[in-house]
């Protein structure tokens, strides 16, 4: 009888109450739609895994440290789930990483990203809709991802026009470190009557970036930008893998893996 195991793989957080409220949410679904494997973790950031190291006398595996334990432990039939949003460098370190193991592990399949295909963007403007608009105190609402400079970043651009389609013209997505930035997304918002805005984290956790980048007091924080344009901003520090809808489309991503 072969042995299973489902690893999932995230970017990880130093954030260990927002940990327990996304990403092992997100472990528990995906893992409940496997019964008959055992559930491993890995994370992408080393410098995460570092801090946590240090900081909490708690390690947890790199991609190849969890992949060398899942073959030294005798399982022949692994799927790999990545809760990323995007195929962008995080993804490609976990296929440069996993799929030289299929050398190693007879049944090797690998989920995609949370947006990969035209149906993740359409779940994905579904599950916006249903579950994260209705935590919209204001006028509109800001959805802030990480940006890159893969070409994945496109990855933003792709979902705004889908929300606009949609005719969620008041939601608007913005990133830290890509396109769009804070400034193009002011400017999309102009003249539409907006007066308080909502912000939220597009991302698995709400870790650094939320807290910092989107919710802190430095005047390059979303937050302050926004402010400074006029609005009046309330923040909504929650990850989207505090959400069923998206723990529910990694499980649905790891059923469909190669």
């Amino acid at each position: 009888m072969a042995k299973k195991a489902i690893l999932v793989i995230s970017f990880g957080t130093s954030y260990n109450d927002n940990r327990e409220k996304t990403i092992v949410p997100t472990e528990k679904v995906i893992a409940a739609a496997f019964p008959d494997r055992e559930l491993r973790r890995a994370w992408t950031s080393k410098m995460i895994i570092a801090k946590l190291k240090k900081r909490d006398n708690e390690y947890i595996d790199y991609i190849d440290e969890a992949m060398d334990k899942l073959v030294k432990d005798g399982f022949d039939d692994v799927i790999v789930q990545p809760t990323h949003v995007m195929n962008g460098e995080e993804y490609d370190f976990v296929k440069e990483f996993v799929l030289p193991y299929k050398e190693k592990i007879p049944a090797l399949k690998l989920g995609k990203p949370l947006l990969t295909t035209d149906e993740d963007y359409d779940n994905v403007v579904e599950a916006i809709a249903k579950d994260i608009k209705p935590l919209c105190t204001g006028d509109a609402m800001i959805l802030m991802g990480h940006g890159t400079e893969h070409f994945a970043n496109a990855t933003y651009s792709e979902l705004q026009l889908k929300l606009i389609a949609a005719g969620e013209k008041n939601i608007f997505i913005t990133t830290v470190e890509g396109f769009p930035t804070f400034d193009s997304t002011l400017a999309l918002m102009e003249g539409k009557g907006i007066k308080k805005v909502t912000l939220m984290p597009f991302m698995i956790v709400a870790g650094d970036h939320a807290n910092n980048d989107m919710a802190g007091d430095e005047e390059d924080s979303l937050k302050s930008v926004v402010s400074a344009a006029g609005y009046e901003v309330d923040c909504v520090i929650q990850g989207l893998g505090s959400l069923p809808a998206f723990q529910q489309m990694f499980a649905e991503h790891a059923k469909n893996a190669e």
